[in-house]
């Protein structure tokens, strides 16, 4: 007698075109409420609280509540915020690695010659920051792919690729340069994606990458911004750990196999055609 088929996971179906609609929905909020109230801030970077608010805490705020009301239309909390499907224990390096480069590479002194209501607005934009793009991608995205029935390899790919096209909008105030940023957002998604898989929980995804931006967006505050020295920690933690990913790919599934019978999705993935309610 053949064993049962796992039961469906809860809550409605959603298919991968669904999820890329949802993404642009997602992203035309952050970038047309900025376009809209947003202030002219020159060369980039935040100059000033204002410019911290109504280009970053009002239109990523608001996509966090969009993520919030489409996790809560879908009935995948329970899914979302526990991601019980185990690796090795060298993997837990990468979130270890990551929140102490992020507490290194913030520009103390920088932000130590701004008015506190620029530091707390930065620090909460860069939260929500954590917050959505975590919500949306290693959240929502993750399920998506799971439930299509692909392997662990193949949600860490496409959730990983998602979030670095989404960053390519970027190109229209960047060029060619936002491509390369694609690129190594992608990789950035993928450590993400293995935080996701050491916690066990979303939330530690969402602090990683909260304080990760937090420390990046530290050097290029205020009106007369300096990085420090520090600003190129990231960017050698970022080549280090593609270097111990690409090396250790064949041994982040523990032995035996990756998720439990009972968590692995069903073999067919879902018509790419439609979101059943």
């Amino acid at each position: 007698m053949s064993a049962p088929p796992p039961p469906a996971p809860p809550g409605r179906r959603l298919t991968w075109p669904w999820f890329v609609a949802l993404v642009v929905l997602y992203l035309a909020i952050i970038q047309g409420l900025g376009r809209l109230i947003g202030v002219d801030r020159g060369g980039g970077g935040f100059p000033t609280t204002e410019a911290v608010v109504r280009d970053g805490v009002i239109p990523i705020g608001l996509s966090v509540l969009f993520g919030v009301g489409v996790v809560t239309w879908l009935g995948w909390w329970g899914s979302v915020l526990n991601y019980r499907v185990p690796v090795r224990r060298w993997v837990r390096v990468i979130p270890v690695s990551m929140l102490v480069v992020a507490v290194l590479a913030v520009n103390y002194g920088n932000l130590a010659d701004q008015p506190p209501s620029l530091v707390l607005s930065l620090f909460a934009m860069t939260l929500l920051v954590g917050v959505g793009e975590e919500l949306m991608f290693r959240g929502v995205g993750v399920q998506v792919f799971k439930r299509a029935g692909l392997s662990e390899g193949g949600v860490a790919l496409w959730s990983s690729v998602v979030f670095g096209l989404v960053h390519v909008s970027n190109a229209f105030g960047e060029g060619a340069q936002a491509l390369l940023q694609a690129l190594v957002v992608s990789t950035s998604g993928y450590f993400f994606y293995l935080c996701l898989r050491v916690g066990g929980t979303l939330l530690l995804p969402m602090l990683v990458h909260g304080l990760w931006d937090f420390s990046l967006v530290s050097h290029s505050v205020g009106a007369d911004p300096g990085a420090s020295a520090a600003v190129i920690l990231p960017i050698v933690l970022q080549v280090a750990l593609i270097v111990l990913v690409v090396a250790g790919r064949h041994s982040i599934e523990p032995a035996g196999g990756s998720a439990p019978a009972s968590r692995r999705p069903p073999s067919t993935p879902s018509t790419p055609s439609s979101a059943d309610g």
